[in-house]
């Protein structure tokens, strides 16, 4: 039998699973099927704890009614776990388990004894995952939809490593092709303009302020060295000097956003190291590469796709897509047990090709997850706001982190599912009002550092009133209100398991705004340092249980715990 301490959801589940099997033993359960066993909770107070419907998914199997399914199973679940203070049959068979209030209490100490812990666990075989995310072309700053995909990334990786698995977060670096030419090139006719040639950009130039910015670094570092000679002799250099000045800006902006990649992988280097040469002759060695119009095709239309596509161009250029290929073999020799890339909108497109791909180098394509995110819509008091001055054609996640901080920048960039538009105001991201969601949060854990500094202030020892904590102390917690944040704070090692296993932070946030408001709602009915000495000792045990996991919710986010506001 479980101990309180021990018992859970899960506990649960398997008495119920004792159960089934028992009655299948004497025959009163035929056990032709073995359905899965949910438990829920109930949406009304007054039916318990929590509900099972496995009586009703019995009755047409087993051709009996629902109630008298239900019936067996209470009778051999009755006494088995002492935490369960009731079980009952409600409607037309559900069964609802009411559980005892030390139950509930318990909870409390578990929260202190595991602390920032608290919320993690380990999965039944721990993964190495790769999250590659962001990866913006070093042409330009970030802009605001790559911010969302540093908060989206960063935080799965959080969760994911809370769940136990080791986690390396990647960033791809485009820095060969096209675009690299233009972006060095843009750099030379800037640096040029500035000693007073008159110059004419070529279509697809980047004309971002930053560029001149680089230019202008250029010319008070090297003068006039440049301006003799063909653009071919200088072009190399000024395409280096461009991409180092924007990577290290983009590294700049992320550090500051609390994100360091573990690896910043050069798609340069899987050139230069016949990568992609090596990848396309080993589809071709699957007889999965072929020739037709003067180029060269990998069929991934074996694969699910539905077209083939070209790889090499009839000019001899291989395309992009050659080097995802090469990339992502790459990643898998590297020992990873799942990928997970982390795309714009605009890429949906590409993700039935790569997983055909995948597959067609001999993967199982469900080791590669691909998220897409929508794009942000950045508002100020409802209404659009105009592209950046410095950017050119976007507003940039530095300017987004100047203006709201990198706490509401993040907080707001998680509060929807990464596939949903977001709407984010800028002015609502600044106000220190219950109508900003992060100040909301946030101040809800200062408000709890708070009412600590009070209890200290009126010479209580808060750490050895929560080291010395016991059931007979917090038994005084009969409050409904109190009742209701023990309940919220036993779902959250639950909720990080299911946000990490459905890849979806958002719902951190989600939890953190309705634990902040039973917090206030709480704060504002009862006082927690009171004349009663036994009372406040049990209510200072349950108030830093929620900031604990106020705190640890937070952190999975990479927000900060203010304690003071």
């Amino acid at each position: 039998m479980n101990n309180q301490s021990q018992f859970g959801k899960s506990a649960l589940i398997n008495l119920i699973a004792a159960a089934l099997k028992s009655c299948r033993e004497e025959g009163s359960l035929s056990g032709t099927t073995r359905p899965k066993i949910l438990l829920e909770t109930p949406k009304h107070e007054g039916r318990g704890d929590f509900a099972s419907t496995i009586a009703l998914m019995l009755a047409k199997i087993e051709k009996k009614s629902p109630r008298a399914i239900a019936a067996l199973l209470v009778s051999k679940l009755e006494n088995q776990a002492d935490c369960v203070e009731k079980i009952e049959i409600a409607g037309p068979g559900y069964i609802n388990f009411f559980l005892s209030a030390d139950y509930w209490l318990t909870i409390l100490l578990n929260i202190h004894k595991a602390q920032s812990a608290f919320g993690h666990s380990k999965p039944p075989k721990k993964q190495k995952i790769q999250i590659e995310f962001v990866s913006a072309n070093p042409t330009g700053p970030l802009h605001v939809a790559s911010g969302r995909a540093a908060a989206l990334g960063d935080a799965l990786a959080r969760l994911l490593e809370a769940t136990g698995h080791e986690v390396h977060r990647e960033y791809y670096l485009n820095d060969i092709g096209v675009q690299m030419t233009l972006l060095g090139r843009s750099t030379y006719l800037r640096y040029r303009e500035l000693f007073g040639e008159i110059v004419h950009l070529p279509e697809g130039s980047y004309r971002g302020a930053y560029i001149i910015e680089i230019a202008q670094a250029l010319k008070a570092a090297e003068g006039e060295r440049f301006l003799e000679g063909p653009e071919a002799d200088h072009l190399p250099f000024f395409i280096r000097y461009s991409f180092d000045t924007i990577v290290s800006r983009i590294r700049e902006d992320l550090h500051r956003f609390g994100i360091d990649f573990d690896h910043w992988f050069s798609e340069k280097t899987i050139h230069q190291n016949t990568e992609v040469t090596d990848a396309l002759a080993d589809l071709k060695s699957k007889n999965l590469l072929y020739e037709k119009d003067g180029a060269q095709w990998v069929a991934t239309t074996g694969f699910g796709d539905d077209k083939d596509r070209v790889v090499v161009r009839s000019n001899g250029e291989k395309t992009y897509f050659a080097s995802d290929i090469a990339y992502h073999r790459n990643k898998f020799e590297r020992g990873y047990d799942r990928l997970i890339n982390i795309w714009g909108a605009d890429h949906h497109g590409y993700i039935d090709r790569i997983k055909a791909v995948v597959e067609a180098m001999g993967y199982a394509p469900q080791r590669l997850t691909v998220l897409t995110h929508q794009l942000v819509n950045l508002l100020r008091d409802g209404k659009p706001v105009k592209m950046s001055k410095r950017a050119g054609t976007f507003v940039t996640l530095r300017e987004v982190m100047d203006e709201v901080g990198v706490d509401a920048t993040r907080f707001f960039f998680l509060m929807r599912r990464s596939d949903s538009a977001l709407d984010f105001d800028l002015e609502l991201a600044k106000k220190a009002t219950n109508e900003n969601p992060v100040f909301y949060v946030q101040y809800a854990h200062a408000r709890l550092c708070s009412i600590v500094r009070v209890a200290e202030e009126k010479n209580a020892d808060v750490d050895e009133i929560i080291q010395n904590a016991r059931l007979d102390t917090l038994r005084l917690l009969t409050l409904p209100s109190e009742m209701s944040l023990i309940r919220e704070l036993s779902q959250y090692p639950a909720l990080v398991r299911s946000a990490a296993e459905a890849l979806e932070p958002h719902r951190i946030t989600f939890y953190l705004q309705n634990l902040a408001g039973l917090l206030h709602s709480y704060y504002f009915s009862c006082r927690v340092v009171t004349e009663d000495a036994a009372l406040t000792k049990a209510r200072l045990v349950l108030v830093t249980a929620v900031r604990i996991v106020l705190q640890n919710g937070l952190k999975l986010l990479g927000i900060s715990a203010p304690e003071k506001m």
